[in-house]
This record gives C-alpha cells, sequence and structure tokens, in this order.
C-alpha cells in the first residue's frame, strides 16, 4: 500500500514543514525591500537554509585574517566586525519578531535603526572567536525557534516597521539577508 503524501508527512520530523516552502511564499508577506534578501534564500526549507548558513558563514569568517577585522573599506563603511556584529542584532531583532507574529501577537512592531546599533556596538573590541561564538548561538536559537514553530504558526502575519510580515517570511530574511552580507564582506573588504 503507497502512502499518499499526507500519510508521509506526518512520520517526517515537524521542523521540515513541507507545505510552507520558499517557493510559495506571497509578496503581501512582506515588504518588498526584503525581497532582495529573500531571494538570496536558495533552501526551500527554513531550518535546513539556516543551518547551512550557519556552517558556510562560520567557515567563511574563520578563514579572514584577524587583522582585517577592523579594515573597513571606505569612510563611514562598516568593519567587519561590525558587519558581524550587525548580523547579530539583526537576526535577534527579526526572531523576535517570528517569535511575536508565530504566537499571534497583532501588537505592530517599530523597526529599527541599524546605522545607530553598529556604533554603539562595541564590535570592533571583540575578538572573531568572540563574535562568531555570539553568531553561533543567535543561529542555533533562530533554528531552534523555527524548529518549534507549526504550519499554520509559519503563516501567521504580524505587522513591523508599518508593512505586514510573516513568521516564515523573518526565516528567508535571516537566511537571505547573511548570505547578502557574506558576499558584501567578499567583494569589498578582502
Amino acid at each position: 500500500m503507497l502512502i499518499n503524501e499526507v500519510g508521509i508527512a506526518k512520520f517526517l520530523p515537524h521542523f521540515l514543514n513541507i507545505s510552507v516552502m520558499l517557493t510559495q511564499l506571497n509578496e503581501g508577506e512582506f515588504h518588498p525591500y526584503y525581497g532582495a534578501y529573500i531571494s538570496k534564500a536558495k533552501n526551500p526549507n527554513i531550518v535546513l537554509g539556516l543551518g547551512d548558513g550557519k556552517k558556510e558563514f562560520t567557515d567563511f569568517v574563520y578563514s579572514i585574517p584577524d587583522e582585517k577585522l577592523t579594515y573597513a573599506y571606505g569612510i563611514g563603511k562598516w568593519t567587519i566586525a561590525e558587519v558581524l556584529q550587525h548580523l547579530i542584532d539583526a537576526e535577534r531583532v527579526f526572531a523576535y519578531r517570528a517569535l511575536r507574529f508565530a504566537r499571534n501577537d497583532e501588537t505592530p512592531l517599530m523597526g529599527f535603526e541599524q546605522d545607530e546599533y553598529v556604533p554603539n556596538s562595541n564590535a570592533n573590541n571583540y575578538s572573531k572567536e568572540e563574535l562568531l561564538a555570539d553568531f553561533e548561538a543567535v543561529r542555533n536559537a533562530s533554528i531552534t525557534l523555527f524548529k518549534s514553530f507549526t504550519d499554520e504558526m509559519l503563516l501567521r502575519v504580524g505587522k513591523a516597521s508599518g508593512s505586514p510580515m510573516s513568521t516564515r517570511a523573518v526565516g528567508f530574511i535571516l537566511a537571505g539577508h547573511q548570505k547578502h552580507h557574506l558576499e558584501v564582506v567578499k567583494e569589498r573588504y578582502l
């Protein structure tokens, strides 16, 4: 006897969330600004994409010479350490949004000013190991958070920075945002 697709889904680990993949993401689930990040999220599974991104990113950062951490490619541009801290801060903010949306909290969430966070982050005083330990801790927490969401929770939509955003869109934004900054560091810093 063959098991149909729904029957198979019962036996797969919950975190695969096979019914709410990236390919089904609707434009009304995120502000168009985030489309560039979402397009960089190549794995249609949020949890697997976040895990793959964590490994790719940490491997890449470990290859950067320590003396390059405080390098900025131009006046007023962030250093590599500040880019890393920005990713950590943004992941915390966006994971909080995902939690609120998944829990069906309809309170509109304010945006955050990344350009105010960076100079107040003290990032240039941290070692590569400290920054990566923080990134890995935050990313692991995001992975655990997204594993806990049901398909229904992933489809819930809240409001952030004045625009609708679904829980699952947040996951793809996180994956794509990290990929975006990896590409920027490769192109402009090294």
